[in-house]
């Protein structure tokens, strides 16, 4: 071999090497690790351990629960992780966590515990909401850099976009509501995707659309618009028409609460029609004015019958108001409560239709209080500092959308602080993440990592 061919292949497998070497010491471990469990979270939450349930079998129930040890320790291990990952390097942010509001809250759930009428099925379902929550608070934190969140969460949405619509090509008696339903046979034709209800996959791919958005906006053009379309045809296709005109309805909410300057105006557009809402709902079946006006709207005024259900559950609070029947733990032994002649069936519903009053019911006059200054409040006065330091913007616009999505929502459905309950874990997502943006600058691409 000639000499200087040798020398110049060395040179070259010597610069090769350092290259190589370059890359592995710019691959920082950590990082990598804080993606992976964000990832395995928001799949944890939105694809479960138990996807495509077969609704046709009349123990699909007994199945699920048999399943719960392994839910319980999966958000356990994931949830401990990420506090590992982001206690040392993410401390000022923890710090801020640390509010009397929440500490108040924490020490009235530990009551709340204390005095519910079943103690250890509210222990165990808070301890699984606790994990749930913890990763959903600290899911802001551990991607990197904001284009490194931009791809887990979209990366996770589109996972799940994905299974939905093979589910339905491939097995669409496991991802389409059938006439041969245990329960709810009249829902044949609505799409759920990997999800039990079409009524937990129609908000979730409201959310989708707005995390697609949010993408095409901060420059993904290729997954952002396939993300916002996969979700907003899906959407269509559940048959969930809260989900379908709230989605719309929210985001022209929302953006008008974006070109808003004063916070005052702010709560206004956000909380007027809200109350409003509020008050044609569940305020209808307590005032005979109230129920009059809902009588002459052009809706259902039993909102599908939802509206004996409100009954009950309001006579659940004044039975206990202040302490609360217990946290999760009241529908299931709904079925020993007295109803009206006609309206039996109340008794049968998994929950009150209505998140705030579904508090109410479990936690207590004080702990609903609480949660709405925590998580119906606050967060639209940390909206009103991102935008006046202009701390990434564009996100704090997708966490402002997807916080008031969940407030309408939760008008007619319950999931405020339920658990592993996807709608929840966004929510709760999105609730963190605008209070980070309003104390903290998130980190770009090309900034120092924390």
């Amino acid at each position: 071999m000639d000499r200087s061919a040798a020398d110049m292949t060395d040179v070259e497998a010597r610069s090769l090497g350092h290259a190589l070497r370059d890359v592995l010491a710019r691959f920082n471990v950590v990082n990598v690790a804080r993606c992976l469990v964000a990832v395995a979270a928001l799949l944890l939450v939105l694809i479960t351990l138990d996807p495509f349930p077969d609704l046709r079998n009349p123990d699909v129930a007994t199945v699920v629960s048999g399943r719960l040890a392994s839910t319980y320790i999966s958000f356990g291990l994931l949830a401990a992780v990420a506090v590992l990952l982001t206690f040392t390097t993410d401390a000022p942010s923890l710090k801020s966590l640390v509010k009397p509001l929440h500490l108040c809250l924490i020490g009235w759930m530990l009551i709340n515990l204390a005095f519910s009428e079943s103690r250890e099925i509210s222990i165990q379902r808070f301890v699984l909401a606790g994990s749930a929550t913890t990763l959903a608070v600290l899911l802001p934190l551990l991607p990197p850099t904001q284009r490194s969140f931009n791809l887990c969460i979209g990366g996770a949405a589109l996972a799940l976009l994905v299974t939905c619509y093979l589910g339905v090509i491939l097995a669409p008696h496991y991802a389409i509501h059938t006439a041969l339903d245990i329960t709810e046979p009249q829902l044949a034709g609505d799409w759920r995707g990997s999800f039990g209800h079409k009524n937990i996959a129609s908000p979730v791919m409201s959310i989708l659309v707005y995390v697609g958005i949010y993408l095409s906006a901060v420059g993904s053009f290729v997954l952002g618009p396939a993300i916002a379309l996969l979700a907003g045809i899906f959407l269509i296709f559940t048959g969930g028409k809260t989900s379908t005109v709230l989605c719309l309805a929210i985001y022209a909410l929302a953006s008008l609460v974006y070109v808003t300057r004063s916070l005052w105006l702010k709560r206004i557009i956000c909380f007027a029609p809200l109350i409003v809402m509020n008050l044609l709902t569940v305020g209808s079946v307590v005032s005979p004015v109230l129920g009059s006006i809902t009588r002459v709207l052009p809706i259902d005024p039993s909102f599908t019958g939802r509206a004996e259900v409100w009954e009950f559950a309001l006579a659940a609070v004044a039975e206990k108001p202040i302490t609360g029947h217990g946290y999760a733990a009241f529908w299931d032994g709904a079925a020993e409560g007295k109803t009206v002649q006609g309206s039996e069936w109340a008794v049968t519903a998994a929950h009150s239709h209505n998140s705030y009053l579904d508090l109410a019911v479990t936690i207590g006059l004080p702990g609903l209080v609480l949660v709405i200054l925590i998580f119906v409040l606050a967060p639209l006065r940390n909206f009103q500092e991102v935008q006046a330091h202009n701390r990434s913007t564009a996100l704090g616009k997708l966490f402002l959308t997807i916080w008031m999505f969940g407030l309408y929502f939760g008008v007619t459905e319950t999931f405020l602080v339920e658990r592993q309950n996807p709608v929840w874990f966004m929510f709760a997502l999105a609730v963190a993440g605008l209070h980070f943006l309003a104390r903290f600058q998130c980190i770009t691409q090309g900034e120092p990592e924390r």
